[in-house]
Protein backbone atom coordinates (compact mmCIF):
# COMPACT_ATOMS: atom_id res chain seq x y z
CA UNK A 1 0.00 0.00 0.00
CA UNK A 2 0.88 3.31 -1.11
CA UNK A 3 -0.73 6.54 0.08
CA UNK A 4 -0.52 9.08 -2.81
CA UNK A 5 -1.53 13.08 -3.23
CA UNK A 6 -2.32 15.51 -5.71
CA UNK A 7 -2.15 19.19 -4.77
CA UNK A 8 -4.57 21.37 -6.65
CA UNK A 9 -4.00 25.65 -6.93
CA UNK A 10 -5.11 28.60 -8.40
CA UNK A 11 -1.76 30.15 -9.27
CA UNK A 12 -0.71 33.65 -9.70
CA UNK A 13 1.29 35.98 -11.41
CA UNK A 14 3.47 36.30 -8.27
CA UNK A 15 5.82 33.23 -8.17
CA UNK A 16 6.57 33.96 -4.73
CA UNK A 17 2.95 33.39 -3.85
CA UNK A 18 2.94 30.30 -5.84
CA UNK A 19 6.46 28.81 -3.99
CA UNK A 20 4.76 29.11 -0.43
CA UNK A 21 1.25 27.57 -1.38
CA UNK A 22 2.90 24.81 -2.84
CA UNK A 23 4.80 24.71 0.18
CA UNK A 24 1.71 24.69 2.63
CA UNK A 25 0.03 22.33 0.58
CA UNK A 26 2.81 19.67 -0.03
CA UNK A 27 3.20 19.78 3.67
CA UNK A 28 -0.58 19.02 4.30
CA UNK A 29 -0.02 15.95 2.31
CA UNK A 30 3.21 15.09 3.95
CA UNK A 31 1.46 15.63 6.98
CA UNK A 32 -1.58 13.56 5.41
CA UNK A 33 0.74 10.65 5.23
CA UNK A 34 1.40 10.81 1.56
CA UNK A 35 4.77 9.42 0.23
CA UNK A 36 4.22 10.66 -3.79
CA UNK A 37 2.99 13.83 -4.22
CA UNK A 38 2.23 15.37 -7.42
CA UNK A 39 2.01 19.38 -8.12
CA UNK A 40 0.20 20.60 -11.21
CA UNK A 41 1.10 22.13 -14.60
CA UNK A 42 2.07 25.95 -14.27
CA UNK A 43 2.13 25.75 -10.73
CA UNK A 44 5.18 28.04 -9.91
CA UNK A 45 3.28 30.81 -12.72
CA UNK A 46 0.30 31.50 -14.56
CA UNK A 47 0.76 34.74 -15.60
CA UNK A 48 -1.33 37.77 -17.07
CA UNK A 49 -0.07 36.41 -20.58
CA UNK A 50 1.38 33.71 -22.55
CA UNK A 51 5.05 34.87 -22.55
CA UNK A 52 5.49 36.33 -18.94
CA UNK A 53 6.26 32.72 -18.31
CA UNK A 54 9.41 33.27 -20.08
CA UNK A 55 11.06 36.02 -17.60
CA UNK A 56 10.83 33.29 -15.16
CA UNK A 57 12.57 30.20 -16.94
CA UNK A 58 14.92 28.77 -14.79
CA UNK A 59 18.60 26.64 -16.63
CA UNK A 60 18.34 22.93 -16.02
CA UNK A 61 19.46 22.09 -12.61
CA UNK A 62 19.40 25.46 -10.86
CA UNK A 63 17.15 27.97 -10.00
CA UNK A 64 14.60 29.01 -7.16
CA UNK A 65 11.47 27.23 -8.45
CA UNK A 66 14.02 23.72 -8.99
CA UNK A 67 15.70 24.62 -5.47
CA UNK A 68 12.17 24.80 -3.53
CA UNK A 69 10.93 21.53 -5.08
CA UNK A 70 14.14 19.65 -3.96
CA UNK A 71 13.77 21.10 -0.86
CA UNK A 72 10.36 19.98 -0.38
CA UNK A 73 11.17 16.47 -1.27
CA UNK A 74 13.66 16.61 1.34
CA UNK A 75 12.29 18.14 4.50
CA UNK A 76 9.12 16.17 3.92
CA UNK A 77 11.10 12.63 2.76
CA UNK A 78 8.57 11.93 -0.12
CA UNK A 79 9.03 11.20 -3.91
CA UNK A 80 7.61 14.71 -5.47
CA UNK A 81 6.33 15.03 -9.18
CA UNK A 82 6.70 18.49 -9.38
CA UNK A 83 3.95 19.69 -12.07
CA UNK A 84 5.58 21.16 -14.87
CA UNK A 85 7.62 24.85 -14.34
CA UNK A 86 9.37 26.75 -17.30
CA UNK A 87 12.89 26.01 -18.51
CA UNK A 88 15.37 27.70 -20.62
CA UNK A 89 14.63 26.10 -24.51
CA UNK A 90 17.29 26.55 -27.22
CA UNK A 91 14.78 29.39 -29.02
CA UNK A 92 14.97 32.58 -27.13
CA UNK A 93 10.94 33.16 -27.98
CA UNK A 94 9.74 29.85 -25.93
CA UNK A 95 10.67 27.76 -22.86
CA UNK A 96 10.26 23.49 -22.52
CA UNK A 97 6.94 23.14 -20.13
CA UNK A 98 9.30 20.76 -17.83
CA UNK A 99 8.09 17.96 -14.92
CA UNK A 100 10.94 16.97 -12.60
CA UNK A 101 10.57 14.24 -9.97
CA UNK A 102 12.52 14.35 -6.78
CA UNK A 103 13.04 11.37 -4.11
CA UNK A 104 12.89 11.41 -0.85
CA UNK A 105 16.43 12.79 -0.52
CA UNK A 106 15.62 15.29 -2.49
CA UNK A 107 18.04 14.24 -5.55
CA UNK A 108 16.11 14.53 -9.11
CA UNK A 109 15.38 11.24 -10.43
CA UNK A 110 13.46 11.96 -13.53
CA UNK A 111 12.75 14.67 -16.08
CA UNK A 112 9.73 14.69 -19.01
CA UNK A 113 9.44 17.62 -21.52
CA UNK A 114 5.70 18.07 -22.21
CA UNK A 115 5.02 16.49 -25.68
CA UNK A 116 1.73 17.44 -27.05
CA UNK A 117 0.96 21.18 -26.93
CA UNK A 118 -2.57 22.77 -26.42
CA UNK A 119 -4.22 24.08 -29.15
CA UNK A 120 -8.08 25.33 -28.83
CA UNK A 121 -10.32 28.12 -30.91
CA UNK A 122 -13.82 28.37 -30.19
CA UNK A 123 -15.72 31.97 -30.36
CA UNK A 124 -13.56 33.78 -27.58
CA UNK A 125 -11.65 31.39 -25.83
CA UNK A 126 -8.60 30.22 -27.97
CA UNK A 127 -5.13 28.68 -27.05
CA UNK A 128 -1.80 27.99 -29.00
CA UNK A 129 0.88 26.84 -26.26
CA UNK A 130 3.31 26.23 -29.49
CA UNK A 131 3.66 30.02 -30.00
CA UNK A 132 5.35 30.08 -26.34
CA UNK A 133 6.75 26.39 -25.30
CA UNK A 134 8.89 23.64 -27.26
CA UNK A 135 7.56 20.54 -27.36
CA UNK A 136 9.58 17.91 -25.85
CA UNK A 137 10.33 14.77 -27.56
CA UNK A 138 11.04 11.85 -25.18
CA UNK A 139 8.39 9.46 -23.44
CA UNK A 140 8.92 10.28 -19.59
CA UNK A 141 8.99 7.73 -16.51
CA UNK A 142 10.66 6.72 -13.51
CA UNK A 143 10.87 3.63 -11.02
CA UNK A 144 9.92 3.99 -7.62
CA UNK A 145 9.70 1.28 -4.92
CA UNK A 146 5.97 0.80 -5.30
CA UNK A 147 6.33 0.26 -9.35
CA UNK A 148 7.05 2.22 -12.86
CA UNK A 149 5.25 5.62 -12.99
CA UNK A 150 4.55 7.15 -15.70
CA UNK A 151 4.89 10.95 -16.63
CA UNK A 152 2.30 13.19 -18.89
CA UNK A 153 0.93 16.92 -18.73
CA UNK A 154 -2.59 17.72 -19.51
CA UNK A 155 -3.32 18.02 -23.39
CA UNK A 156 -0.95 14.61 -23.40
CA UNK A 157 -4.20 13.27 -22.12
CA UNK A 158 -5.53 13.07 -25.40
CA UNK A 159 -3.15 10.55 -27.09
CA UNK A 160 -2.98 7.69 -26.07
CA UNK A 161 -0.59 6.00 -27.58
CA UNK A 162 1.97 7.86 -25.34
CA UNK A 163 0.55 5.84 -22.35
CA UNK A 164 1.61 2.35 -24.08
CA UNK A 165 5.26 3.67 -25.37
CA UNK A 166 5.65 3.76 -21.07
CA UNK A 167 5.45 -0.20 -21.30
CA UNK A 168 3.51 -1.62 -17.85
CA UNK A 169 3.04 1.04 -15.16
CA UNK A 170 1.85 1.11 -11.58
CA UNK A 171 0.70 4.69 -11.59
CA UNK A 172 0.50 7.39 -14.09
CA UNK A 173 0.73 11.06 -13.23
CA UNK A 174 -0.95 14.04 -14.73
CA UNK A 175 -0.50 17.66 -13.52
CA UNK A 176 -2.87 19.42 -15.97
CA UNK A 177 -4.25 23.26 -16.11
CA UNK A 178 -7.44 21.83 -18.12
CA UNK A 179 -10.20 24.98 -19.47
CA UNK A 180 -12.97 24.58 -17.95
CA UNK A 181 -14.64 24.48 -21.57
CA UNK A 182 -12.46 21.12 -22.35
CA UNK A 183 -12.75 20.21 -18.74
CA UNK A 184 -16.19 20.09 -18.08
CA UNK A 185 -16.46 17.85 -21.46
CA UNK A 186 -13.66 15.59 -21.20
CA UNK A 187 -11.73 15.58 -18.35
CA UNK A 188 -13.08 12.56 -16.28
CA UNK A 189 -14.13 10.16 -18.91
CA UNK A 190 -10.07 10.73 -20.66
CA UNK A 191 -8.18 10.03 -17.21
CA UNK A 192 -10.65 6.62 -16.76
CA UNK A 193 -9.87 5.45 -19.86
CA UNK A 194 -5.94 5.64 -19.36
CA UNK A 195 -6.74 3.91 -16.04
CA UNK A 196 -8.85 1.28 -17.54
CA UNK A 197 -6.75 0.25 -20.98
CA UNK A 198 -3.33 0.87 -19.14
CA UNK A 199 -4.67 -1.58 -16.00
CA UNK A 200 -2.84 1.11 -13.59
CA UNK A 201 -3.88 3.73 -10.68
CA UNK A 202 -3.74 7.87 -12.80
CA UNK A 203 -3.34 11.01 -10.43
CA UNK A 204 -4.16 14.17 -12.00
CA UNK A 205 -3.01 17.49 -10.12
CA UNK A 206 -4.82 20.25 -11.74
CA UNK A 207 -5.44 24.27 -11.26
CA UNK A 208 -8.71 24.75 -10.13
CA UNK A 209 -10.01 28.41 -10.32
CA UNK A 210 -10.27 31.47 -11.39
CA UNK A 211 -6.76 32.90 -12.10
CA UNK A 212 -5.86 36.76 -12.79
CA UNK A 213 -5.54 36.48 -16.03
CA UNK A 214 -9.06 35.80 -15.93
CA UNK A 215 -8.52 31.66 -17.24
CA UNK A 216 -10.98 29.49 -15.70
CA UNK A 217 -9.75 26.11 -14.94
CA UNK A 218 -11.34 23.45 -14.46
CA UNK A 219 -10.20 21.51 -11.00
CA UNK A 220 -10.99 18.17 -10.33
CA UNK A 221 -7.68 17.08 -9.13
CA UNK A 222 -8.19 13.18 -9.32
CA UNK A 223 -7.68 9.63 -8.13
CA UNK A 224 -9.10 6.67 -10.62
CA UNK A 225 -7.92 2.90 -9.87
CA UNK A 226 -6.98 0.03 -12.22
CA UNK A 227 -11.18 -0.54 -12.93
CA UNK A 228 -11.69 2.86 -13.49
CA UNK A 229 -13.58 4.20 -10.57
CA UNK A 230 -12.98 7.91 -8.89
CA UNK A 231 -11.37 7.35 -5.69
CA UNK A 232 -11.22 10.83 -4.71
CA UNK A 233 -11.59 13.89 -6.44
CA UNK A 234 -11.24 18.04 -5.36
CA UNK A 235 -13.57 20.11 -7.51
CA UNK A 236 -12.85 23.32 -7.83
CA UNK A 237 -10.34 25.75 -5.41
CA UNK A 238 -7.17 25.01 -3.36
CA UNK A 239 -6.58 22.12 -1.87
CA UNK A 240 -5.25 18.18 -1.52
CA UNK A 241 -6.80 14.90 -2.36
CA UNK A 242 -4.79 11.47 -1.20
CA UNK A 243 -5.52 7.69 -1.58
CA UNK A 244 -3.80 4.82 -1.34
CA UNK A 245 -2.71 2.08 -4.25
CA UNK A 246 -3.37 -1.01 -3.83
CA UNK A 247 -0.89 -3.11 -5.44
CA UNK A 248 -3.34 -6.63 -4.48
CA UNK A 249 -6.07 -4.58 -6.37
CA UNK A 250 -3.73 -3.80 -9.14
CA UNK A 251 -2.93 -7.19 -9.34
CA UNK A 252 -6.31 -8.46 -9.42
CA UNK A 253 -7.39 -6.36 -12.28
CA UNK A 254 -4.28 -7.32 -14.40
CA UNK A 255 -5.28 -11.18 -13.58
CA UNK A 256 -9.04 -10.77 -14.12
CA UNK A 257 -8.83 -9.49 -17.14
CA UNK A 258 -5.62 -9.81 -18.88
CA UNK A 259 -5.72 -6.86 -21.53
CA UNK A 260 -2.09 -6.37 -21.47
CA UNK A 261 -1.17 -9.75 -22.29
CA UNK A 262 -3.95 -9.67 -25.22
CA UNK A 263 -2.59 -6.96 -27.25
CA UNK A 264 -2.08 -7.45 -30.60
CA UNK A 265 -0.79 -4.57 -32.08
Amino acid sequence: MTKVAAVQMVSTPQVEENLASARRLVARAAAEGAQLVALPEYWPIMGMSDSDKLAHAERDGSGPIQDCMAALAREHGIWLVGGTLPLVSPDAARVLNTTLVYDPQGARVSRYDKIHLFGFNKGSESYDEARTIVPGEAVGMFDAPFGRVGLSVCYDLRFPELYRAMGECALIVVPAAFTHTTGLAHWEVLLRARAIENQCYVLAAAQGGTHANGRRTFGHSMLVDPWGEVKAVLREGEGVITGTLDDGFLASVRESLPALKHRKL
